[in-house]
């Protein structure tokens, strides 16, 4: 991997010689510094070319530039450790009911350094996604008739959910911190791959059977950045 600077961009370029084409992303970084970018641009190419990359840059520079922005624009959302809580959207105090179980975890801690609060609540959010996200797929499953094999959840960076051709739905334990019609979008989105593994125009139409407003609430979550 390398860095490639063009006008005012820093771009993360990857060359791989067995990619078919050509790929730029434009993802939220992971920068803690507030003087760097929220957004980071990513090119995957199966060519080196200086004037190749170049070309390709300047004709996708609006498009990057236009991500770049939303990425900028969009919200972040974040609580103070200790004090509250992020659930479904809205911040809760540490003192509230919602936070019970949160604040058991927090009182058993020995060592409270920054990392041991974080596991804490990343325990939290994995207990409370067992017990709500699946009663949404059992919900949703019911009445779109499909089966699946088993759910698991993990903590993820870049994903909310993942549906695996052996019917095993994965679901990132950080969407309870989101509001409850998006996770109802992502239940009806990895459900929706156990008929098609991919996102054809049949598989946006399963979905939005469901989900009537799909189209407005993705390009919400593609704007949502989660901080702890």
């Amino acid at each position: 991997m390398s860095e490639i600077i063009f006008k005012d961009l820093k771009i993360e370029h990857i060359y791989n010689k067995r990619l078919k084409y050509t790929y730029i992303s434009v993802k939220h970084s992971d920068a803690i510094d507030a003087d760097l970018s929220k957004a980071k641009v990513v090119l995957k190419t199966p060519n080196l070319s200086d004037g190749y990359i170049k070309n390709l840059l300047i004709k996708k520079e609006s498009w990057i530039r236009e991500q770049i922005l939303k990425i900028e624009q969009a919200p972040v959302l974040k609580v103070n450790l200790e004090d509250e809580v992020l659930l479904f959207g809205d911040i809760y105090s540490i003192d509230s009911d919602e936070a019970f179980r949160l604040r058991e975890l927090l009182f058993r801690l020995k060592n409270r350094t920054s990392q041991n609060i974080l596991k804490c609540y990343d325990i939290f959010y994995k207990e409370y996604s067992k017990k709500y996200i699946i009663s949404r797929v059992e919900y949703f499953s019911k009445i779109m008739n499909l089966e699946y094999k088993e759910i698991k959840f993990r903590k993820m960076k870049s994903r909310w959910g993942s549906c695996g051709s052996n019917k095993i739905l994965t679901f990132n334990t950080e969407l309870l911190k989101i509001k409850k019609e998006l996770i109802d979008y992502v239940v009806v989105h990895e459900l929706a791959h156990l008929v098609y593994m991919n996102h054809s125009k049949n598989f946006h139409a399963l979905v939005e059977k469901y989900i009537l407003n799909s189209k407005d609430i993705r390009k919400e979550l593609k704007n949502i950045k989660l901080q702890a």
